[in-house]
């Protein structure tokens, strides 16, 4: 024996009605969801650096010193936000750059110098003291910063 159903016109517009309510939340919850993981995409990613140096006198009482960036080399993403807190550990004064970065800070001795960058293209880009720069100036001083694709 076959039912029958008879629904009204006012119960299949309570039913749209849901429906639509369904779906408009579906909607808000994977757009808020969505929002979050941007934002937190957005925290860049923080190195610590410091500031070294190495002294030591050859056999004929000269004393040779020279200066690095610790750690020398860090590697970044392409496109991931990234903050150096550089600080002055020894040595009064390391004016830096990276050239290919447009990166040009300072750091000084008991100080934290704090660079933030998005690096757009893969490559290793020298960071390089102005100060140190060769063997007679207590360097090279040169770190590097590797970015990946």
């Amino acid at each position: 024996m076959a039912k029958v159903f008879i629904v009204s016109k006012r119960q299949i517009q309570l039913f749209i009605v849901v429906a639509v309510l369904i779906i408009l939340t579906g909607v808000y919850l994977s757009w808020d969801r969505s929002r979050e993981v941007n934002a937190q995409a957005a925290e860049p990613r923080i190195f610590q650096l410091v500031t070294g140096e190495y002294s030591t006198k050859t056999d004929d009482g000269k004393e040779l010193e020279v200066y690095r960036w610790d750690p020398g080399t860090i590697v970044v993403n392409k496109g991931e936000p990234v903050e150096l807190h550089i600080t002055g550990v020894n040595g009064n004064s390391h004016p830096f750059v990276v050239e290919e970065l447009g990166i040009r800070g300072e750091v000084t001795k008991g100080k934290t110098t704090i660079v933030r960058f998005t690096a757009d293209k893969a490559g290793t880009y020298p960071i390089v003291c102005l100060t140190h720069t060769d063997m007679r100036h207590g360097g090279p001083m040169v770190g590097y910063i590797i970015v990946n694709d």
